[in-house]
């Protein structure tokens, strides 16, 4: 890819993977050690220089955000703060009009990261009693139908499944995007207490997958996003052989979402939300 966020990925990845040092890190990709060292803290690079005057602009109220998302560090997931109900408080309760949307949520984006990680909000990998639990899972979407608030409605079911075990975590979500792939992710981590050790295996799915580089190997050309988000947990992803050729590498999973659909979501679930209808299926 030749971003920066592939960049840090790698060297987080060679400093997990084969436990190499800060110089040997810096020698192997040919950047300075500082470079490794900022890799190494987060998995998001500085961001860029901001135009001189956009920064006094914001400065008044970096304190006040900075208190919003540690507050954020407590709240429940699904009542944290957005960039945009930011901005709204910024403009009640500090008069902040001259303050626009995406100087905030540029902000907001990578502060938050920092704020996580000072906070040690980071799921450590599992450590197994051998090589195969808690070492591989599998994700795949399958689509369902859920009544939703009376109207029949075509949904996405995430799943995610430990290989060793056959353990699985379900959410239903509205679509099959990067938001609800990324949080799927997420919700199975904590669910299950860890991350897997080896590698996840997925299909060639968009939210993960720009193109497939044929001509041997498993290349991909990952989404940036992806892969900032892989680096941040620590994990590697192992994509499947499209078509044909890798519809046995990730069965366990494909077998999931139909047993799971045919057992516990037939007859169809009648819901007011896909909030009420998760909660069900946590329980």
């Amino acid at each position: 890819m030749g971003s920066r966020v592939q960049l840090y990925a790698d060297i987080r990845h060679d400093a997990r993977v084969d436990g190499l040092s800060i110089r040997e890190l810096a020698r192997k990709h040919g950047v300075h050690r500082r470079t490794v060292r900022q890799a190494l803290a987060a998995a998001e690079p500085p961001p860029r220089k901001k135009p001189v005057r956009t920064a006094p602009r914001l400065d008044p109220y970096k304190p006040a955000i900075d208190e919003m998302l540690t507050y954020d560090l407590t709240a429940p997931r699904k009542q944290r703060h957005t960039a945009t109900r930011i901005l709204a408080r910024l403009r009640d309760e500090h008069g902040a009009t001259d303050l626009s949307y995406s100087t905030v949520r540029d902000y907001v984006r990578v502060r938050r990261a920092q704020i996580d990680l000072e906070a040690g909000r980071r799921v450590e990998a599992m450590v197994p009693q051998d090589h195969a639990p808690g070492a591989e899972a599998e994700v795949d979407f399958g689509e369902v139908y859920v009544i939703l608030d009376g109207v029949k409605t075509k949904c996405h079911m995430f799943v995610y499944r430990l290989s060793h075990s056959g353990k699985a975590i379900h959410r239903v979500y509205p679509t099959g995007g990067q938001e609800a792939f990324l949080e799927g992710h997420i919700e199975a981590f904590h669910a299950l207490g860890g991350i897997p050790t080896r590698h996840i295996r997925y299909d060639n799915l968009t939210s993960a997958v720009v193109q497939v580089i044929h001509g041997g190997d498993r290349l991909r050309d990952e989404n940036e996003r992806w892969v900032l988000f892989r680096s941040h947990y620590g994990f590697d992803a192992f994509y499947c052989q499209p078509g044909i050729d890798g519809a046995h590498e990730k069965g366990g999973v494909e077998g999931e979402v139909g047993w799971f659909r045919r057992n516990h979501l037939t007859p169809m679930p009648e819901v007011a939300t896909l909030d009420e209808l998760n909660d069900k299926i946590r329980a």
